[in-house]
């Protein structure tokens, strides 16, 4: 203690012949901090909420903070006097001269008005300090040599402390005024009206476009629906529009790669490369099962080279690593961030995220909540819409009418309570296939005509749409190149 307040001068002396490193701290800040706020109780308010008592390097300094937000709390005044009675039975603040300590402290004072100066070197040094602390622990991990933790988990949870760290004190906004939020309410409409109603990130449909408004940040959007209804094919068509859309966004505003921003895509089924020629048979409208087995000719090989040579320039970034936990791809979802400037991350599917494997132990429900959490956390965290796809339960194929309901989303009602956007795709054509009766009957004459007017048609149901109406988009499917399309351009495929 006396170390810490009092210059040794033994340790001075010999400085030069032992040196060493002390951690970053700044003493007279701290004690003209809490002088001046001995001196003016009301100076507390200057502060915020962002600077605690555990950021003062001096035990003694956070103990005597905490006392003055005390007796603030109570509506006592906290000065010498008053806080000398406290802290009679402290030891630590008789070594110091006791009472006398606070006096010095109150005289000592600058002036009220650089509390907010001195609360910010305050805080910055108790950053630098955890900063030094998760490097060490990193050392330490590493040298332990645990095969249970390999090299890739190590850096992964250092980069989610150092994320953590960043983002402390910046997501608590707290209280702000109408006005101020009514000027942002006004610049949200204007650009809405300047954009045609387009305030996110344009999903390449325009029905969709209409009723949502494009992708918005911090929004965690469902798209759900059965097997075979085309949910990968889908979103790999809106990140790729989104993703061409960003950049023409950036070479008109004359942007950078870094500011025009990219596209992440978690492929936890498909792998890479097959998620890939998906995109190259769309680009280049072959049929992307002839693309797979070579089964083109030269031509149309050419024509497939020149869609690969636009494509590779495109800022869209695939991980296709299996079993994913929701800490991992928060963790490589922030450095793409951080690296890249993601602006829209796809998670293809959520069901075949893994969580904590303490909660997995105990139901799949709460493996399940813990996942759309962590996905919703991460859209607000990075600021940018997260696209998550998810199965539906059986109870789809009971029914008559098998169009999806909020209802059917499998294992966890989380994902519809988490969703700001839950959407459904659904193709009667899957379903009428399926259900051919005998030529020559009256049923089959109904059932042709059925399927005459289902014919390559998809409806993407918006059964949640927290900030605006539930609808129902169509939109044209082509199942030889697994692409979806708007509607009004069916006879172009």
């Amino acid at each position: 203690m006396a170390s810490i307040l009092t210059a040794n001068p033994e340790l001075t002396e010999n400085s030069a012949e032992a040196p060493y490193r002390e951690a970053p701290c700044n003493i007279d800040a701290e004690q003209a901090l809490l002088g001046a706020l001995l001196v003016n109780n009301d100076a507390l308010s200057r502060l915020g909420d962002q600077l605690r008592a555990e950021h003062f390097y001096e035990p003694l300094h956070r103990r005597i903070f905490e006392a003055i937000h005390k007796f603030h709390d109570k509506g006592q005044i906290a000065n010498p006097v008053t806080l000398k009675h406290y802290f009679d039975q402290d030891q630590a603040l008789a070594d110091i001269g006791g009472g006398a300590y606070l006096s010095k402290l109150a005289a000592a004072a600058v002036g009220v008005i650089n509390v907010a100066d001195y609360s910010h070197m305050i805080y910055d040094l108790a950053l630098k300090r955890q900063i030094i602390g998760i490097g060490e622990e990193m050392v330490n991990v590493a040298y332990a040599h645990k095969i249970e933790t390999p090299a890739a988990t190590q850096i992964e949870n250092a980069e989610q402390k150092l994320f953590n760290l960043s983002a402390e004190g910046a997501a608590d906004r707290g209280f702000q005024s109408l006005k101020k939020s009514v000027i942002e309410a006004i610049k949200h409409a204007e650009h809405a009206h300047k954009h045609s109603g387009l305030v996110g990130i344009s999903t390449g449909f325009l029905d969709l476009n209409t009723i949502l408004g494009g992708l918005h940040k911090s929004d965690l959007l469902i798209l759900a629906g059965r097997p075979s209804m085309g949910k990968t094919a889908l979103a790999t068509n809106i990140a790729y529009q989104a993703c061409l859309e960003l950049v023409r966004d950036g070479e008109k505003k004359n942007l950078n790669a870094r500011d025009t921003g990219c596209v992440g895509f978690f492929s936890l089924e498909m792998s890479a490369e097959q998620l890939t020629t998906r995109l190259l048979s769309c680009a280049s409208k072959l049929d992307s099962s002839g693309i797979f087995n070579g089964k083109i000719s030269a031509d149309q090989f050419s024509s497939l080279v020149m869609a690969s040579k636009e494509m590779s320039s495109l800022p869209f970034f695939i991980d296709d690593t299996p079993a994913l936990s929701i800490a991992s791809l928060r963790s490589r979802a922030r450095r793409l961030k951080r690296v890249h400037n993601l602006k829209l991350l796809v998670v293809d599917y959520l069901q075949l995220v893994r969580g904590n494997d303490s909660l997995a132990m105990n139901s799949r429900v709460q493996e399940v909540t813990e996942i759309t959490q962590g996905l919703k956390a991460i859209a607000k965290e990075l600021d940018i819409p997260v696209l998550a796809l998810s199965q539906l339960s059986r109870a789809v194929e009971q029914r008559p009418d098998k169009r999806p309901q909020l209802s059917d989303l499998r294992e966890s009602g989380s994902i519809e309570q988490d969703a700001d956007v839950v959407m459904f795709i659904y193709r009667e054509e899957y379903y009428l296939s399926r259900e051919q009766p005998r030529e020559g009957t009256p049923e089959h004459s109904k059932w042709q005509a059925d399927m005459d007017s289902a014919l390559n048609i998809a409806e993407v149901i918006i059964a949640k749409h927290r900030n605006g109406p539930i609808d129902t988009a169509k939109l044209h499917f082509n199942g030889r190149l697994t692409q979806f399309t708007d509607l009004d351009e069916r006879h172009q495929s």
